[in-house]
Formats: structure tokens, sequence, C-alpha cells
């Protein structure tokens, strides 16, 4: 397997080179091409995807996991408008990001370009497989992909729909490969690889991305984590809050921009709480409180410590009532993973001082945190929403998947 892995590897470089000089067209038919093939075979990927579904039962599966691994023909739908917006997406590589022409007469330009080869680890689920294929391919990567156990059946009909189109295009085949073996072990030998393969970045649980980070020797972008909050403020829209809540919280509970605690101001609890959370519990929603909020609402399960920085990623919520604003920043830097965050606030003051002191990604007014989302950002789609500093922050999409080079031009200028 680790011979296998290597040899998948030095193709995919190869590849990578012939695709950085592939033209805008000839990826974005490609893509096109690749959205009506998951069209036209979308019987063969629900088939394909049920043999996932029936060993998550049978495994036991919590109903929010099995969420994420489920395909059907309006999630296919999606997967391929997916690949269609991101064709329509600019194209940056051979971009000029700036132009400095120095007293000796040379100009030197800074260009976008590819990052080359890009390592890609996940888990659940499969629309992945083909969002990431569609942006390493349109900003002029290589891609290796590494599913999880839970998906291993409908990521390898996915990959198999959408390389088989490649042959019809001048985006060389080997330029997308996925590593069937869902083992550790093989993931030990690609994060070895720092020959062939420029970057890693991992999609999944805390255990995953841990494991990633601790063990490559490649450059990893960490996709951590979304212990998200939405703030309420004693100087919010109640009925807003209300429905911003239950939307970040219950619309798919499942994926990392679901909220996992709700803060609340002392003095709009008592009023905006019992309401509030009637509405989560008869959606079937966990509420775990603070001793304030079960001081307000009675027969709720007392929060422990534990679960403050809890990624649920169900339907089970941490409720705190906060004394102040700084209060909830100070919780939401304390507990939070840096992913999103929401303030609910008719104040604009109230909303800056949050924007300036929180140290998340993705910060909102007003909004659910269910929005961040490459899709929903017009990034066409993402790798991943990465809660790093360096190199990119937030949903990554196609400006992520670059580096840049400096083209020089001289007129015979030699260095004294």
């Amino acid at each position: 397997m680790s011979n296998n892995i290597i040899k998948m590897a030095q193709k995919a470089k190869q590849a990578s080179l012939i695709l950085a000089t592939v033209s805008s067209s000839e990826k974005n038919k490609a893509l096109k091409l690749m959205a009506k093939a998951l069209l036209a075979k979308s019987a063969y990927l629900i088939s394909e995807n049920k043999k996932d579904l029936n060993a998550a039962k049978k495994a036991d599966y919590a109903q929010a996991l099995i969420d994420r691994l489920v395909l059907n023909d309006k999630r296919i739908h999606e997967m391929a408008e997916c690949l269609i917006d991101t064709a329509n997406l600019p194209d940056l590589i051979g971009e000029t990001m700036a132009v400095y022409k120095r007293p000796n007469g040379l100009v030197i330009k800074k260009v976008r370009c590819p990052i080359g080869v890009v390592g890609i680890i996940y888990e659940s689920r499969p629309n992945v497989t083909s969002d990431c294929i569609g942006l390493c391919l349109k900003s002029g990567n290589s891609v290796i992909l590494k599913g999880g156990k839970e998906a291993v059946n409908s990521n390898n009909a996915i990959f198999k729909v959408l390389k088989d189109v490649l042959k019809m295009t001048k985006v060389p085949a080997e330029s997308i490969q996925m590593i069937a073996s869902t083992d550790r072990d093989s993931m030990l030998k690609m994060l070895g690889l720092t020959d062939y393969v420029d970057l890693i970045v991992p999609r999944g649980g805390e255990a995953l991305i841990r494991f990633v980070g601790e063990n490559s020797r490649i450059p990893v972008i960490k996709h951590y984590k979304g212990v998200c909050h939405t703030y309420v403020s004693h100087k919010a829209n109640l009925k807003m809050a209300e429905d911003i809540c239950f939307n970040a919280k219950v619309q798919r509970p499942g994926v990392c921009n679901a909220m996992e605690t709700m803060l609340v101001h002392k003095q709009a609890a008592k009023k905006f709480l019992p309401v509030m959370i009637e509405r989560f519990q008869k959606a079937g929603v966990e509420i775990r409180g603070d001793v304030k909020t079960r001081a307000i609402v009675k027969g709720i399960k007392a929060a422990q410590e534990e679960d403050w920085p809890t990624e649920y990623l169900d339907l089970i919520l941490a409720v705190k009532v906060v004394d102040s604003l700084k209060e909830a920043i100070d919780h939401i830097n304390t507990y939070g993973s840096r992913h999103s965050d929401t303030i609910v606030t008719e104040s604009k003051t109230e909303a800056e001082e949050f924007f300036r002191s929180v140290d998340s990604a993705c910060l909102y007014q007003n909004a659910s945190t269910r929005f961040t989302d490459g899709y929903q950002f017009g990034f066409g789609a993402e790798v991943g929403i990465s809660t790093d500093k360096i190199h990119v922050r937030g949903p990554m999409g196609i400006e992520g998947l670059t580096s840049y080079k400096y083209t020089v031009y001289g007129k015979g200028q030699v260095r004294s």
C-alpha cells in the first residue's frame, strides 16, 4: 500500500505541473462536464450511498452524523450546482497581484500561481469529494483525497464518476487521486511525502485534526472544530434573536457552523429564555443551562464545565446568562474554537466592540452562524473553514488554494 501511495503522489506532482498551464476555458469545461456526470449518475451514487447508510445504522451512529452521510437527489443537484458555480468564478491563476519598479530598471511582478499538490483528509460528508476536486482543479492544483470509512462507498463512487470525465478534457486525469484505504497507516504515509505533496487540509473531528497536525511533515491548514456562539444582547430585537438562534442550532445541527452555546444578557433573559427554550425543546433540543438559566426555566439539565468547549454536532445546546457584553466576549474567547460567532443587537457600538474583541474567523451581527460556508460567501464552494490565522482564514475557496511567484524583467542588469 505504501508504494502505491508514493506512486500516486508522484503522478499527482507530475500532473500538477501540466495542470498549472491548462487554460481557464479547459478547466471550466471539465467542471461543467463533471456536474452533468453527477446528475446523470445520480441513481448509481444513491445506490452506493445506501451501503454507507446501512453500515452507519448498524454501527448505531448518531442521527446528526447519519444526516451528514446522506446523498439524495437534492444534495446531488447541489453538488452539481457547486461545480458549475466554481466554473463560473474568475480564474485567479496568472493574476498580477502587484508590480514593483526598481531604480535600476528591474520590473518585478507578483503573480498568483497554484500551490501544487493538495492532500485533503476528511470524514463523513461525501459532497466534500466533489467540492474539493472542483476547487483544486479550478485553482490549478492536483488533489489527493482520503475520505473516512463512514462514506467510503459514496466517496469512491463520486470520485470514479468525476475521474471518468477527465479523459474528455485537457485536464490530466492523474491530477485527481483518491487513497482507497481508510486506515491510519495510509494517512501517515501521505503525511510524510514532503517531496510530492505541498499542503495538507484535514476536515473532520477534533481527534482527526489533532492526529494530522501532530504527525504531518507537510504544512497543515487546520479546519478545527466549530464551537460557535450566539450572544443575545439586551439591545436585541428578541423576535429576530429567536429566529436566528433556532436556525443556528436546529436547521442542520451536525455541521461545524451550527451554534453550540447560546449566551443571553441578564436584562433580556427573563423575557427571552422561556420562549426560546420552549421552541428548542419542541424541536427535540436538549438544553444544558447554567445556574441563572435554570433559575428562569425549571427542569432543564445543569451545564457542566466540559459543556462550554464541546462541539456537540447534535441537538444539544449549552445556555448561559451573562452580565455584560464583556463577559460574553471573554466566554467566547475562552471556550470557543475561533470559528464563527454572532451578536444579536440593534446597537452598532456593541457590534463593533464584538467584532474588534472576539478572536474568530467569522463574526456576524444579526445573522445565523450557518452562513459560514464557501457557497454562501460566493466562493463557489470551500475546501473547509480554516481556524488558523496564517495563509488563509475562514471559508477556504480558490484564493486560499493559491500561492504566488515573482517574475522579474530586466534589460541586462547585473548586481554590483
